[in-house]
């Protein structure tokens, strides 16, 4: 009944660990991109408004105007660039905004690159169309990690369609630089690869208001399709609400798509988002106070154990340690759970060469960060000696 390539897809690692104990109140959980904190009270008051005044009914089907606007204006006032609000749409979550842009740029007889260490329903997405896929890993030396632009060069075929990339990344926390997004925007141009740029750390930038973004250095017309979500910006993770901007005169085509897999986002929440980009910039920056404090937790606890190589993420809110000697992420995941009753993410889902690695989301309060590293250093200690 099902395609080849739908039949060999597999959970995700982290999926694979999480629900063993999902919402298990022993259980330190940091294993999602998401932190301990619900969502502000102004933004659920915004959609119980929205319920309240009957906002459910079917919408545009690219987003509401209000909300397409407002996304312009937040990009235009975020990277004092002009973005028509006719390249905005908003299908519903940054995931299925991946899934539509694949589905528009890839074929069964098409070519991708995928940036790795990655998140790892990009494989997924990518599989589902029936194209091929090759890793181009970031470098890490030095405690730094790095985009070598002369392997994505030797990387490319002939039919390569399109590239993956995300930066600030999930889960290395390497942010990208302007220059290297001009590069990069330029070796794609010359062999028309489209490249799906995912932004939505954006914000969770540790040294500047927000992240270098493809928007600053893409022209209107060049085949960039920028995706963003307000899930790790405003902590809505449940809300599944984000948006894509796409090269112009595709208004109508993406209208047609977007029937195809959504027919609109939930209007009350989006009511609920625009209220966030109106009066959110208060809760970034609480937020990203309390993912930095998270950080140098992280860096002082693991960054300095030796048995475990930790580079200091720039971006984003997780930690991505490798720990020395380490033969399965998986097993170790599993372990730790079961032993230490702490939830992360093993490595090898991330990629290939990632199985000595696992990922934690530090954006947890400090009491409960602390005791979950605690553990984990525990565990680090006394399975190297196994």
């Amino acid at each position: 009944m099902l395609r080849k390539n739908i039949r060999d897809l597999r959970q995700n690692g982290i999926t694979k660990i999480a629900f063993k104990r999902l919402n298990d109140p022993k259980v330190i959980p940091l294993w999602f991109g998401e932190g301990d904190l619900g969502t502000p009270e102004y933004i659920r008051q915004a959609a119980k408004d929205a319920l309240d005044r009957n906002d459910t009914y079917y919408g545009h089907t690219r987003g509401k105007p209000q909300l397409r606007k407002a996304i312009s204006q937040y990009l235009h006032n975020l990277y004092n660039v002009s973005i028509d609000d006719a390249r905005v749409t908003i299908p519903g979550s940054a995931m299925l905004s991946v899934t539509m842009a694949c589905q528009m740029t890839l074929d069964p007889n098409s070519h991708a690159i995928v940036i790795t260490p990655h998140w790892p329903n990009i494989d997924r997405a990518i599989s589902v169309t029936g194209a091929s896929f090759d890793y181009l890993r970031l470098k890490q030396k030095d405690g730094k990690w790095s985009l070598d632009l002369e392997a994505v060069k030797k990387i490319i075929r002939p039919n390569t369609r399109a590239l993956y990339i995300n930066s600030p990344s999930n889960p290395t926390g390497w942010v990208m630089k302007k220059h290297q997004q001009k590069e990069l925007l330029e070796i794609c141009r010359a062999r028309n690869i489209t490249i799906i740029s995912d932004e939505v750390y954006h914000r969770m930038i540790y040294d500047a208001n927000v992240a270098p973004s493809f928007l600053e250095v893409a022209r209107p017309t060049d085949s960039v399709i920028v995706i963003n979500s307000f899930s790790k910006t405003y902590a809505m993770t449940g809300w599944r609400i984000g948006w894509m901007v796409t090269p112009e005169s595709l208004e109508e085509q993406m209208a047609t798509i977007s029937e195809c897999f959504n027919t609109s986002a939930p209007s009350f929440i989006q009511s609920a988002a625009i209220t966030a980009l109106g009066k959110g910039e208060e809760t970034i920056s609480s937020l990203k106070k309390r993912y930095h404090t998270g950080r140098e937790i992280v860096m002082q606890v693991l960054g300095s154990h030796p048995l475990i190589e930790l580079s200091s993420p720039q971006g984003a809110f997780y930690a991505f340690p490798r720990i020395k000697g380490l033969r399965s992420s998986l097993e170790f995941t599993e372990s730790l759970l079961e032993k230490e009753n702490v939830g992360v993410a093993p490595g090898y889902t991330f990629g290939p060469t990632n199985d000595d690695y696992f990922r934690l989301c530090f954006a947890q309060s400090q009491e409960r960060l602390e005791k979950a590293l605690e553990r984990i250093v525990r565990h680090v200690e006394n399975y190297s000696q196994i």
